[in-house]
Order: structure tokens, then sequence, then C-alpha cells
């Protein structure tokens, strides 16, 4: 373990993993540096150096790397804003290829990206992939990546875990298609957090982290497992055959506050199975959080 401060570069500093691991970074005595494409809106610590930069055109990332010994690579444009899914997936591969040759050029020893953990085949959905196609690129320039695939992330703000919430709090029955059956290792962003800081400090590090839970459970699961942590009645669930992906995405855009752009990725990711087959090292998240102990923290957050 490594106990001198390095110079980070955090990328995604204003988003929800960012966020959280950001102030952890900083009571660890780290230098953090935040890549930004809008320096001004970025309201962050006084002790953190906003820089500009913007990954998918290639600019500024060659002073934002400069003098750095690890950077966290956390962007991701699939399913935000209006266009085609292959637009953004060549955003993606474009932004990954820019910032993997400026890292490489800056002489950074470590890059950590956090992305989905999936079968990466041709089932998973095109979001998936492209999350998956973005560490391809960044190795094919990066030294040193750390590839951290996470399933879905339990903890106020994740937009997974608003939609299962919302659903359960607001449906008292509905129709879902297979995916309500597929399994999963649920992640409680306490153990995110936790996982992606001690990778900054570990002299040694897998090529891949595989990141979940203590529990496995299908979605229908989760939702049954939430509502009784949550004091609510357990919605009726009904899974029918023919209902589309896109259908899908249509009811639950209807009853959950969760970004539009995100709902259809979210929902064709449900269909891949998301659990762990390769664990960690020991010292790399040991003893996760339980589905229904990382609700309990989400709620008493929501709570506060």
């Amino acid at each position: 373990m490594n106990t001198q401060p390095n110079t980070i570069l955090l990328t995604g500093a204003t988003g929800y993993v960012g966020g959280r691991l950001l102030p952890t970074l900083l009571a660890d005595g780290h230098a953090v540096r935040a890549l930004a494409r809008n320096p001004d809106r970025a309201q962050l610590p006084a002790e953190v150096e906003v820089v500009r930069g913007d990954v998918i055109k290639g600019e500024g990332l060659d002073a934002a790397l400069d003098g750095i010994d690890v950077a966290y690579y956390f962007v991701h444009s699939m399913g935000r804003g209006s266009g085609r899914t292959s637009e953004f997936a060549a955003n993606d591969r474009r932004g990954a290829a820019n910032f993997g040759r400026a890292a490489k050029a800056a002489g950074v020893r470590r890059v950590i990206y956090l992305g989905g953990l999936d079968a990466a085949d041709d089932d998973v959905s095109e979001h998936l992939k492209s999350r998956h196609e973005t560490a391809e690129v960044l190795r094919e320039h990066v030294d040193e990546l750390v590839y951290v695939r996470a399933a879905m992330i339990l903890g106020q703000g994740s937009a997974s875990f608003e939609m299962l919430s919302h659903l359960v709090r607001r449906l008292p029955a509905m129709l879902t298609p297979k995916w309500v059956d597929t399994r999963s290792q649920p992640v409680a962003i306490r153990d995110v957090v936790r996982t992606l800081h001690t990778l900054a400090d570990l002299d040694e590090v897998p090529a891949e982290v595989e990141l979940g839970g203590a529990d496995v459970l299908t979605y229908r699961e989760m939702m049954e497992h939430f509502a009784r942590v949550a004091g609510k009645r357990t919605p009726t669930i009904v899974r029918v055959p023919v209902l589309s992906p896109r259908l899908s995405s249509y009811w639950v855009s209807l009853f959950t506050p969760v970004e539009s752009g995100l709902v259809r990725p979210l929902v064709d990711g449900m269909s891949a199975e998301t659990v762990v087959r390769h664990p960690p090292p020991p010292e790399i998240n040991p003893d996760p959080l339980g589905f229904d102990d990382a609700v309990r923290e989400a709620l008493a957050e929501a709570a506060r």
C-alpha cells in the first residue's frame, strides 16, 4: 500500500460517483485536480484545482494531466441529451482515445475507469457494449489501466436506484418483461467509493475488478426487499412475454424522475446478468454491504 499522497486528476468530479469520491481523496491528503468543460459552473471545494478541458474534443488534456500520478476516468456520454446510440458510442471512443494518448504522453502511472459489470457479448445492450469498448480503447494507450466493472449502484442519487425506488413507491402493480427475473449483484455506493479510493493507493492492482455487493438478487427480489425495508406494500409483479424494452422505457419514464435519455439504456441493460464471477483480491471491497443495509443507508441519507 502506497502511503504517500498522490496528485490525482478526477474527471466527473461533479457527477454522482465522482462527487462521492472527491471528499475521501481530499481527506486522505491527496492533491486533486478536476477536469471540467465549464470550470465556472463547477461548485467544488476550494482546495480542488479546477482546469478546463473536454475529452471528446481533446482540449486541455495535456495541461490537465501534467504531473498527475493517478487519473480517474468517469466519462460516459451514452444516454444523455439527444442523438443516436451510434453517435454516443463514437463520442465515447473518441474521448477515451484522446484521454488515453494524453495520459500516456504525460507519464500518468495509473488510470482507473468505472464501467459496468456485464457479459460484454452480443446479447448485452448497446449502452453496456459502449462502456466496455471504452475500457478497451483506454487500454490500447494506457500502460496501467484498472477497469472497475460495477453492478447496479445502490445509493441516493444513483439513477438505477432512483428508478427502483420510485417504481416500488408509486406502482401497486406492474407488468414487466423477462428482465424482472434477471440476476444482479447490486453494490452500495459506499463500497464503490471505498474500492475506487483503495485502487489509487495499492502498489499492485489487477487489470480488472468485478465489483458487487453481498447479495445476488433478481430485479423482482430487489423490489420485494426494497418494499419491506421501506415499509411499503410489495407491488404485484406480472411478467409478460410481449413487453418490449421501448414500451418498458415509456412507463418507467412516466413513473420515475430519472432523466429520459437514461431510462432506455438502463432498461436495456437489465437483460444482462450482472454477477461477480471473478472476485477481486481480499484487500479490494472486503465485507461489502448486503442489499437491505445498502437500501437503509440510502433511505436514511434521503431523510436527512
